[in-house]
């Protein structure tokens, strides 16, 4: 399982196009979609298998193997809401890096597409949190997103610059590396332990806002 989610991940951002009009390619271009359609199906059992352990969250539904564009989109992600609605912060479980050095990421965060006008206050809520060790900020400003050390002062910063509008959102997230000894039971446990890490995070963003 976690062979064909590495093996894809050196895939992302190559075009893809129908088999049946890719002429000399299409026998490529099928190897490409046999390679995004098991690598993603793997994601998806790995995080049935972490859902399971926490059968209060309900699993959403895989991001695609490829974009819009028809771009190879091996970073796969997923959202897992316990309770509220889906315009809401949810935790979420995404894949980073390339063959070489490659993991899951665990991040307090929403769906863009599906947010209202109170989600990104809610969202900023995790900055009312001091930080603990393991975790980072991930920050976007202007379109662009950047990793931003948790430290007691960025907080402080990174809340005074939502606050004056600088930049728009800031996600919460812990790195679980994956290593090519590790089983499929050692990374759902250093899974566990990232998402109690930031399970107060994510309880700070239900908290009612008032005025």
């Amino acid at each position: 399982m976690l062979n064909k989610i590495r093996d894809y991940l050196d895939f992302a951002g190559l075009q893809y196009r129908n088999p049946d009009k890719a002429g000399e390619e299409r026998e490529k271009m099928m190897a490409f979609r046999n390679k995004g359609q098991e690598a993603r199906k793997a994601f998806t059992e790995l995080a049935k298998a972490f859902q399971a352990s926490h059968p209060e969250w309900q699993l959403q539904q895989t991001s695609q193997w490829m974009n819009q564009a028809q771009r190879l989109r091996p970073h796969f992600w997923v959202y897992l809401q316990r309770e509220g609605k889906v315009t809401e912060p949810m935790m979420a479980l995404r894949l980073y890096g390339n063959q070489n050095n490659w993991g899951i990421s665990i991040e307090v965060s929403f769906v863009e597409r599906k947010k209202d006008e109170t989600t990104l206050s809610k969202q900023a809520k995790i900055l009312d949190i001091p930080v603990v060790d393991g975790i980072y900020y991930w920050v976007q400003k202007n379109d662009e997103s950047y990793r931003v050390q948790a430290t007691e002062e960025n907080r402080q910063l990174l809340r005074q610059q939502l606050s004056n509008q600088e930049i728009r959102k800031v996600l919460v997230k812990v790195d679980i590396p994956v290593a090519d000894e590790d089983t499929i039971d050692k990374v759902l446990d250093k899974l566990d332990r990232g998402f109690e890490k930031l399970s107060p995070y994510y309880q700070v963003t239900r908290v009612s806002i008032i005025g």
